[in-house]
């Protein structure tokens, strides 16, 4: 082989070796230049705070409902029955043939309170108190009157069927399941039919059609 050969082949050689020194690096950059550098730790630990994200409103309604569940209703606990003490009280002639009256008290008072059950009415100097007529709720969904509000009740002294007594005047006091003393407030009923087996008072409603229908 000549030297002209010989060197000629080694040239080629070292051609070859240079070319797959460099590829993989070339690879390399090509593959890179479309990646993302990841975040150096420096900028990571820059001490900026992050924006807290706002709680959804579904969350939001979950602790608010969470909350008033564990503590009830708790602005009515201080709503207490009214009394006599709380009240107003008038009585209007509704209708004649049966002695009937609107009885309507109105809470004079700075707070609520409730208008529990049926007014106990008594008629003049008559033993006893008015029959109670129909349902009341209970103590927990008794009427709530703010201050200025009005309840309103029934009362039938009954036809004249020649057993009872005529009267002037009634006397009301509030039930208010306990035993506190009130003072009666009493109401002007001229002429007022009572009949023994028939008279009676509706519980307290909060219109006046309801009061003389039920």
């Amino acid at each position: 082989m000549s030297t002209v050969h010989r060197a000629a082949l080694v040239l080629t050689a070292l051609s070859a070796l240079a070319l797959t020194a460099c590829g993989p690096a070339e690879d390399d950059a090509a593959s890179g230049a479309g990646t993302t550098p990841a975040a150096s730790p420096s900028a990571a630990s820059s001490g900026q705070p992050s924006t807290p994200s706002a709680p959804s409103s579904s969350s939001a309604a979950s602790s608010s409902a969470g909350g008033s569940a564990g503590g009830g209703s708790s602005a009515d606990y201080d709503v207490f029955p009214c009394s006599t003490f709380d009240v107003t009280f008038t009585a209007s002639l509704a209708e004649p043939t049966t002695s009937s009256y609107l009885l309507k008290v109105t809470n004079k008072s700075t707070k609520a309170c409730r208008a529990l059950g049926h007014p106990v009415v008594t008629f003049g100097g008559l033993d006893g108190a008015a029959t109670e007529r129909g349902t009341a709720p209970g103590i927990e969904d008794a009427l709530r009157l703010e201050p200025g509000e009005s309840a309103y009740a029934g009362l039938m002294g009954g036809p004249d069927d020649g057993k009872g007594r005529r009267v002037g005047s009634i006397a009301m006091t509030m039930n208010t399941e306990s035993d506190l003393e009130q003072t009666p407030l009493n109401a002007s009923t001229p002429d007022l039919y009572v009949s023994p087996d028939i008279n009676s008072v509706t519980p307290w409603v909060n219109n006046a059609e309801d009061a003389l229908s039920l």
